[in-house]
């Protein structure tokens, strides 16, 4: 267990160095690429809910995701961080005020509506094409989506990364919820088929 944490820390130092490599007009161009990606995933799926998020620091910015969401009718619902370790989805309109959260995150206000998503927009620190995820290591949305999938059913998760964060393998362990999906700029990965199957531009 020891050596798998050790792992896990150090690809995701990795892979958020490389992330970061990335200038901010990439970062803008890689997004908009991600966004058409996932937006063909999600509008097959023609789920009733879909949960994004605010994105910090150098992650993918799913904006264009939401905003195609919103014109379609498609309800959209954020992270907020509920109690000490748990996260939860609130619904998030047009125009809705965004407040300040933990980890410098935006989020819906406490008064906004709980959601139960049926498509989950995650960011990713790394990834790995057995669908594997690693986040900022505390567990939050492994929690939210176990939570979602004891409710009777499980969200499509689908992870949103840049192409330089792929790991060639990361250590998995029981708790760890696996991507449906994985959007780079570059490809659409669906992990859970053997082999995994992609598509390129």
């Amino acid at each position: 267990m020891i050596a798998n944490i050790k792992d896990k820390a150090t690809l995701r130092a990795e892979a958020l160095a490389r992330r970061d490599t990335l200038t901010t007009t990439e970062r803008e161009l890689k997004s908009r690429a991600i966004a058409e990606r996932a937006v063909a995933i999600v509008a097959n799926l023609q789920p009733d809910v879909v949960a994004a998020y605010m994105p910090i620091w150098s992650e993918v910015d799913p904006r264009g995701i939401i905003a195609w969401a919103h014109d379609r009718g498609i309800a959209v619902a954020l992270p907020t961080i509920h109690a000490p370790y748990d996260l939860i989805f609130r619904l998030h309109r047009p125009g809705d005020e965004l407040e300040a959260h933990r980890f410098g995150t935006l989020a819906p206000r406490a008064d906004a509506s709980i959601a139960y998503p049926d498509v989950i927009v995650a960011p990713v620190i790394a990834f790995d094409r057995t669908g594997t995820r690693l986040g900022y290591g505390r567990g939050f949305y492994d929690r939210a989506i176990a939570a979602l999938a004891a409710r009777g059913r499980r969200p499509t998760i689908i992870g949103v990364a840049f192409s330089v964060q792929e790991a060639s393998a990361i250590p998995a362990e029981p708790h760890d919820q696996k991507l449906d999906w994985i959007v780079t700029e570059k490809e659409t990965i669906a992990p859970n088929r053997r082999p995994p199957e992609t598509t390129r531009q």
